[in-house]
């Protein structure tokens, strides 16, 4: 999980303006687009495909100005606002009406998100609407998740870690990623501070690696046994899920509700979750400051719990969280949007 910068992701007063009337909980999806933008049918038609029946307020705003861009937060058409917060922004962005490109999981320009993005932002904005810091962006890097970038390496380095992670439960050495590092012209170790100081990783204080999300090197809670007989630490319980959507695999998950200490198992087989206790849910939040890693941040709220009754306790003790609990589809759904994407292969050269 990410929590974003702490201005990334408010929508400005106007963007507030054209969502703020609605008289029930509705989601609110604002296209933003100039007048006869090619992209904008493309975009709507995409945000059903993405919403798959949810219940949702869709419209199409023309803006026509770059005063008007300005005013309601447009940075370039079709713009997708979700309850006012652009998902896919970028910190800085200036106001445009010209066209915008948007790149999915493989890295190739579109006109408009493609629909595995939009779901991905829809399932977050869902889960982490009480959350403090700014839902939409809880995936991160413009709507991106924690996908590393292609350039600089980052994303074939990233890929290499989190593969060894999963056919080993280790971390991989530094040699074990020359190749990919290599191929880009850098060094092992330029590539890894940079993927660090991006938050797509932890190093510890001699630059090993100490977590890659959703990997973790050293124990904690929750534990996943993969085919074959692979057991993998996650940072969190959101990690924990989207292990088996990021690997497209079976898993058995192990945790422990942190407050009565009664064990929690989920069962991925075949495409589908078993929960036990099937009272259990996730508690999805973070620490109220919302500045740091997500390994300080957040990974010490989204735990496993067997009721609502002990997330609720969890909550009452730990004042410097915010969040809440959410049930077993909402967090399947939060964990398969921030990681399913991870090992997808990037365009040819």
């Amino acid at each position: 999980m990410t929590c974003p910068d702490e201005d990334f992701g408010k929508g400005t007063a106007a963007q507030a303006l054209i969502w703020e009337d609605r008289e029930d909980d509705a989601m609110h999806i604002t296209v933003l687009t100039v007048p006869d933008c090619p992209n904008a049918p493309v975009a709507m038609e995409r945000i059903t495909l993405a919403l798959g029946g949810r219940a949702a307020e869709v419209e199409a705003v023309e803006v026509s100005s770059h005063e008007q861009a300005t005013q309601v937060g447009m940075t370039g058409s079709p713009t997708v606002l979700i309850d006012g917060v652009d998902p896919f922004g970028v910190p800085g962005a200036p106001a445009s009406v010209s066209c915008r490109l948007y790149r999915g999981p493989d890295g190739r320009a579109e006109g408009a998100p493609s629909v595995d993005d939009l779901r991905r932002a829809l399932d977050l904005v869902q889960a982490t609407t009480d959350c403090d810091c700014p839902p939409a962006g809880a995936a991160g890097r413009a709507g991106g998740g924690r996908l590393a970038p292609v350039g600089g390496g980052l994303r074939a380095v990233q890929q290499a870690v989190l593969r060894h992670f999963a056919a080993t439960g280790r971390a991989p050495a530094a040699k074990k990623l020359e190749p990919a590092a290599i191929r880009h012209g850098r060094t092992v170790t330029d590539v890894l501070t940079e993927l660090a100081a991006e938050d797509f990783l932890t190093l510890d204080a001699d630059g090993h690696i100490r977590a890659a999300y959703p990997f973790s090197a050293v124990p904690t809670a929750h534990r996943v046994r993969l085919p074959g007989g692979v057991e993998v630490w996650s940072m969190c319980a959101v990690d924990a899920l989207g292990i088996p959507h990021m690997l497209g695999t079976d898993a058995v998950i192990t945790s422990t509700d942190p407050v009565t200490g009664e064990p929690v198992t989920v069962t991925f087989t075949g495409g589908k979750m078993t929960w036990e206790p099937s009272t259990t849910v996730v508690y999805i939040g973070q620490r109220r400051s919302c500045t740091g890693p997500a390994a300080d941040v957040a990974c010490g709220a989204l735990n496993f719990f067997t009721g609502p009754g002990s997330a609720q306790t969890w909550g009452e003790q730990h004042p410097d969280f915010s969040g809440k609990a959410v049930g077993q589809d909402a967090a399947e759904a939060l964990g398969r949007a921030v990681f399913g994407s991870l090992l997808a292969e990037p365009p040819a050269p």
